[in-house]
């Protein structure tokens, strides 16, 4: 493996780093009570909100259409996505130190499959959590789920729900191209 393709692997394990610090998605909410907006950052080990108050004002909300609240405390990916980053980050070192070819190619693979795995357990979460309501909720609207959207815009009755990537989601993005093109160019420097 040429030093070109080394580096570029090794930035791109690198580059998994900001996940610890930076948002890597954002739900944010409009309705006529929050007009402003309120909305939530997920990290790989945090959920918080936009401003100091909006994760209590969305448990609230929650609360009425039945909803469960969300507390960062009971969701097990925040303590295991941590841990999966940290060896992506290791084995792109190994990979990038090591000049293995198949190395490199099996990291691609495997990101992309973590990084289904992440969405599709993200709209699990979702579904789970839009779905499952409480019965005994102070409002029900029959047949009504209240299931955030994966990427994008809904309409949840008063309540205008949208769910986009935002920084973290760009170092990603990064790393897998920093990857991809370290692994294209490493058989044509041969």
């Amino acid at each position: 493996m040429s030093i070109r393709s080394k580096l570029l692997f090794l930035i791109a394990g690198l580059m998994l780093i900001p996940l610890y610090y930076v948002p890597f998605w954002t739900i944010s909410m409009t309705a006529p009570q929050y007009p402003e907006g309120i909305g939530m950052y997920i990290s790989i080990n945090d959920i918080q909100g936009h401003n100091r108050h909006d994760l209590q004002n969305i448990n609230i909300l929650n609360h009425y259409i039945g909803m469960k609240e969300i507390h960062k405390e009971e969701i097990p990916e925040l303590r295991i996505i941590p841990w999966i980053v940290a060896a992506m980050i290791l084995l792109a070192v190994i990979a990038a130190l090591s000049g293995s070819y198949k190395m490199m190619i099996a990291w691609l693979v495997l990101f992309l499959l973590l990084s289904a795995a992440g969405l599709v357990d993200y709209w699990l979460w979702g579904y789970d959590y839009g779905h499952n309501l409480n019965p005994e909720a102070p409002i029900k609207v029959p047949g009504m789920s209240y299931q955030p959207p994966l990427i994008g815009s809904k309409q949840l009755l008063n309540i205008r729900a949208s769910s986009w990537p935002t920084w973290g989601s760009s170092f990603l993005a990064l790393s897998f191209g920093c990857a991809a093109l370290a692994a294209y160019i490493h058989p044509k420097q041969k």
